[in-house]
């Protein structure tokens, strides 16, 4: 059952879908830039706390491998090494319980200079060969020869984690070398200094501005969590953390904001501090859960907001589409009243708009109906009908020589004139092709489009003079093509490239007892259009008929055209009529 709408429904309607369409088109407009802007802000804010932190912590690190590097360039501290690395193993608990006294003073002496914050806790001074010397626990009996930790402190200064009954920490190692070493010097021992790492934690506890899922951690390159996570207790050393910020610092050496699945596999926002020189990345991170929750409120309220303005839109289009369809309604029923022949039927309609104005016309053609019906009542000749003519056409069968001349890519070329230029076109090229067939005294049978059917009608094949005419019309088409671009030029219209095709055969003659043209139809022409179509540009082809009559003539150069592909898809032969040089 079909559904109808009267015009109050229909304006109901458009109202309401160009409301609902005008709101989504707004609200979603501000979601994605609200979305944008909110994206923009915490990134910026998360990078800020990723950039100061990292960067505070790379200069906390820093600062105690170069207090490291102090002692362990301090002269006493060089002096006794020195020393300790020349006696003999079965001595060397003597000289260390001799020495130790000056090593304390020196350890004393380092802390007072720098400081107590930086909670030094145990400091260890390995000889060369791996020989605990001194140690403020006491333990001289470690052998360090295989530790990897000494190992790399023969080469370098370093900052190393290490577990603790308390969770974690800072593991500084520094290379000894002797006084007035030189550059490439072998190191005398390697010192091993232990601190807690308060300040560190200070750096990374402090969530402020990170809302109610923000965390700061750092993470080694074994991507292994060194810090407290705000979610799960006792990850130090136990959490395995392989996000693709830690993957990006570890693989690529590169930082990365944006989104991404975190240790939890929960979706965050995150930014990265990497610092692979030091073996740790630092990450910044909120809940993408929180981050999208303003934008959640946002979209909740842009759609409840819509609801109620599409219902007050509803409601005024309800009342104003009353106003416009009580007029036309009366207009409607005055209509049917006319329709069933009450021709005295008035609207009286008032309005100052269009309406008012549709009701005087309507009125006024009602009044015009009643005075026209009594004028045709008192009249009593009735109106004659006319007679259809019909065509008659007599037909008859003859052999003509049919040829098509069609412009190429006439598409494109009309796409970029004017109405009028394609016109002017049209008739340019087809005028000219006219003249060309009444010189060689053929006859245009009709213009198709943009191109032009003629004939020579009812020839003599064997009649050389008659066949040579048809043949160099075609011919003389073609070479007149520099004279017909000098029309399309003065017309301010580009030069036109065209293909020209002839057959021989026998068509249909239909004569219109009306016109003094024939038209003519049959295989014969519909053959002249299929070969026309693979003619080249500015180039003659003829069927096999025509050529079987043509080709004993000296004066013109015939080639087939691929004659197994056309005969498979078109069942005869076409081949290019060129004039020989």
């Amino acid at each position: 059952m079909a559904i109808s709408f009267n015009l109050s429904k229909k304006f109901i309607f458009l109202i309401m879908i160009v409301s609902f369409v005008a709101l989504s088109i707004t609200g979603f407009l501000s979601f994605y830039y609200a979305d944008q802007i909110l994206g923009e802000r915490v990134g910026d804010q998360l990078l800020g706390e990723s950039t100061v932190r990292g960067d505070t912590l790379r200069l906390l690190f820093e600062s105690r491998i170069e207090q490291n590097k102090i002692l362990a360039n301090d002269p006493m501290i060089q002096l006794l090494v020195s020393e300790m690395n020349q006696i003999p193993k079965d001595k060397l608990k003597e000289s260390q319980e001799n020495n130790r006294r000056d090593f304390l003073i020196q350890i004393q002496a380092f802390q007072e200079l720098i400081g107590y914050s930086i909670g030094f806790e145990d400091t260890k001074i390995i000889g060369k060969d791996g020989k605990m010397f001194f140690s403020l626990s006491r333990n001289l009996d470690e052998d360090f020869i295989e530790d990897k930790l000494f190992q790399r402190g023969l080469k370098e200064s370093f900052i190393e984690f290490e577990p603790s009954k308390n969770g974690k920490k800072i593991v500084v190692v520094s290379p000894i070398f002797a006084d007035g070493n030189k550059k490439g010097d072998e190191p005398i021992g390697v010192i091993i200094s232990k601190m807690r790492t308060t300040s560190i934690d200070n750096v990374l506890v402090n969530r402020s501005g990170l809302g109610e899922s923000g965390e700061v951690y750092i993470v080694n390159n074994q991507s292994i969590m060194l810090s407290e996570s705000r979610f799960i207790e006792d990850v130090v050393f136990k959490q395995k953390v392989d996000s693709l910020a830690v993957q990006k610092c570890f693989n690529e050496g590169e930082e990365m904001v944006g989104f991404y699945e975190d240790y939890r596999n929960v979706p965050i926002y995150g930014s990265s501090y990497c610092a692979d020189d030091l073996g740790i990345v630092l990450l910044v991170e909120i809940d993408q859960e929180e981050v999208e929750k303003p934008i959640d409120i946002l979209q909740n309220r842009i759609f409840y907001t819509g609801i109620v303005i599409t219902l007050l839109m509803g409601i005024v289009a309800f009342v104003i589409s009353k106003s416009i369809s009580r007029p036309l309604l009366k207009l409607k029923n005055a209509a049917n009243k006319i329709a069933s022949g009450d021709f005295k039927v008035r609207t009286n309609i008032t309005t100052g708009d269009e309406i008012g104005e549709l009701s005087h016309a309507f009125d006024s053609m009602a009044q015009k109906l009643e005075e026209s019906l009594i004028e045709i009542k008192e009249k009593e000749e009735v109106i004659k009908q006319q007679e259809d003519i019909l065509l008659k056409f007599s037909q008859h069968e003859q052999n003509d020589c049919v040829g098509v001349v069609d412009i190429t890519d006439s598409t494109r070329i009309s796409s970029k004139l004017s109405d009028d230029d394609v016109s002017k076109m049209y008739e340019i090229f087809l005028n000219f092709m006219a003249k060309i067939v009444h010189k060689h005294h053929g006859e245009v049978v009709k213009n198709i489009g943009d191109a032009l059917m003629f004939r020579f009608a009812n020839v003599d094949p064997k009649n050389i003079e008659v066949m040579k005419n048809i043949l160099e019309c075609c011919l003389d088409m073609i070479e007149s093509h520099d004279e017909l671009k000098k029309e399309l030029n003065a017309e301010n219209i580009d030069e036109l490239d065209y293909k020209i095709s002839a057959t021989y055969g026998s068509v249909k003659v239909a004569e219109s007892t009306t016109s003094k043209i024939s038209d003519i139809f049959g295989p014969t022409v519909n053959k002249c259009f299929k070969i026309n179509s693979l003619c080249p540009k500015n180039s003659i082809v003829v069927g096999i008929n025509l050529y079987e009559i043509l080709k004993d003539f000296d004066e013109y150069e015939f080639s087939q055209f691929h004659s197994a592909e056309m005969k498979e898809k078109y069942g005869y032969s076409i081949f290019e009529v060129k004039r020989k040089k």
